[in-house]
């Protein structure tokens, strides 16, 4: 199977299946679109499952490589791979997508072809930024992913789409150019795109940092990072409920991953430099987003204050430089893959039967909603980091690791527990629990089968992961290793 094009066939199956719906679909046809949206997503997940089963973990090399001349002149090529630190989040990617196209299954009812086709490519495109081991053709599936997102606010978003699609696009564009430069800096200096050869490619600090400040510009905003982070609050609140769950589950993936992936590898020894300037930005968004996501009043916006704080904590655990907090790091962005996307598809319930996302409209839907109560009542403590969940163990790992590398540090980062909870179980007790609020509270019927479903598989892995992370860290440990021990060695001509 490491020989088998897998890489390519997640990548473009799910965008082939996206233009064959654009091409066959339309809005007096919305079964057969919904039924090629689910085959396709289904397929493209289930080609993801050998790279977990046939994933070598005792290595850190680049496994399941394709690579093929593409533009030879420059010495761009077609150049794909996963290691420990890459592979969770292709397969997550996929699963996502079946979520995704299951929670819109009776909900949109306009433009149905294009929505569910936005979806597909956008998977397709994600996967690609994950598994691109040359910098240009990253750097083209990174700025892709914006198209369709872009679009799926726009159109399918609340009142204010249009402004939240605006500001998501242009915030993202900005820093994606400076990254564009230290691409183009970095080829001229070894004469190819290859991301291997610019990782050994011996630099002066100050290049390092000026090449680590235009990443961090393109990664930080796309995390988000304290203060670029503002984007962030308007997406998620004008986004239909796929695009919460996406841009949540994912896409803020595709920043932490570029740390990894460039700022660390190619500039060690800027990374270590201006790691304590990293590190304040993280504890910043751990304590300060923690305590505005405290007085939110939309349950969307809480949530989505909710995911910069903890996205807060992946950072931090990459820039103490320990294998426990790199590892943790990854787990947190594995397990908020899961439990953002649930929460977010909690609220996206409510809202189509209640069309309004005010807390304060809400009150003892545990009395007509019980099944769905129960399972975002798990969700819920996850968020918060309930030991038994996924949301507990990355935390606690980037938290161990803080401990030893800074008392203080680890002091203020665990704040993100106390705020976590605090926010989460207020929001949780105003709307489930106490009386009935209103006659809109009463008339709720509670989640179907495909809800159900829906939500109790999300809720199945993160115990699962809570319960028995060793399946999840057990691939990416060598990988991990490699990486540290390369950041721990200099550049410095």
């Amino acid at each position: 199977m490491q020989s088998f094009p897998l890489l390519s066939i997640a990548i473009w199956l799910p965008i082939l299946f996206g233009v064959l719906i654009l091409l066959v679909g339309n809005d007096r046809n919305p079964g057969t679109v919904r039924a090629i949206a689910l085959i396709g997503s289904v397929l493209s997940f289930l080609v993801t499952l050998p790279l977990i089963s046939h994933f070598d973990s005792g290595t850190a090399a680049m496994q399941f490589v394709e690579q093929a001349d593409w533009i030879t002149r420059f010495k761009i090529s077609y150049h794909l791979g996963i290691d420990g630190i890459s592979m969770w989040f292709v397969v997550l990617t996929a699963f996502i997508t079946i979520i995704v196209v299951i929670a819109g299954w009776e909900v949109i009812t306009k433009n149905v072809a294009q929505y569910f086709a936005a979806f597909l490519i956008l998977s397709g495109l994600m996967v690609g930024v994950f598994v691109a081991l040359d910098g240009l053709l990253f750097y083209v599936f990174f700025e892709a992913t914006l198209i369709p997102m872009y679009i799926i606010i726009g159109v399918w978003g609340g009142a204010n789409r249009v402004y939240a699609a605006f500001k998501f696009f242009l915030y993202t564009l900005f820093g994606s150019l400076l990254m564009l430069v230290a691409l183009l800096y970095l080829y001229t200096t070894t004469g190819t795109f290859d991301l291997a050869t610019w990782a050994k490619a011996p630099l002066a600090l100050t290049p390092q940092v000026l090449l680590f400040i235009a990443f961090f510009a393109a990664f930080a905003v796309k995390v988000p990072m304290w203060p670029v982070h503002t984007w962030l609050p308007d997406a998620h609140v004008e986004a239909p409920t796929g695009g919460s769950v996406v841009l949540a589950a994912i896409m803020l993936k595709l920043g932490a991953y570029g740390f990894l992936r460039f700022s660390l590898p190619i500039a060690p020894d800027a990374s270590h430099f201006l790691a304590p300037v990293v590190i304040t930005l993280s504890l910043v968004a751990v304590v300060y987003i923690g305590l505005v996501a405290l007085v939110q009043t939309d349950m969307k916006k809480l949530v989505a204050y909710s995911s910069i704080a903890h996205m807060g904590f992946v950072t931090l655990g990459f820039f103490i430089f320990s294998q426990m907090g790199v590892e943790g790091a990854i787990v947190q962005m594995v397990s908020h893959g899961f439990v953002s996307g649930a929460m977010f598809l909690c609220i996206g319930v409510l809202y189509d039967r209640m069309h309004t996302r005010n807390i304060a409209e809400y009150g003892g839907v545990v009395n007509v909603m019980p099944k769905f109560a129960a399972l975002a009542m798990l969700f819920t403590m996850a968020n918060c980091g309930l030991p038994g969940t996924s949301g507990f163990v990355g935390e606690f790992m980037v938290i161990l690791a803080a401990v030893k590398f800074n008392f203080w540090i680890a002091f203020l980062a665990t704040f993100t527990l106390i705020l976590g909870a605090a926010y989460s179980l207020w929001m949780y007790k105003r709307v489930h629990f106490g009386a009935i609020a209103n006659d809109h509270v009463k008339a709720l019927v509670d989640v179907g089968s495909r809800e159900f479903w829906m939500l109790m598989v999300l809720g199945l892995l993160t115990l699962f992961m809570g319960l028995y992370p060793k399946y999840f860290t057990d691939p990416m440990h060598e990988s991990v290793s490699n990486l540290l021990s390369h950041v721990a060695q200099s550049k410095l001509q």
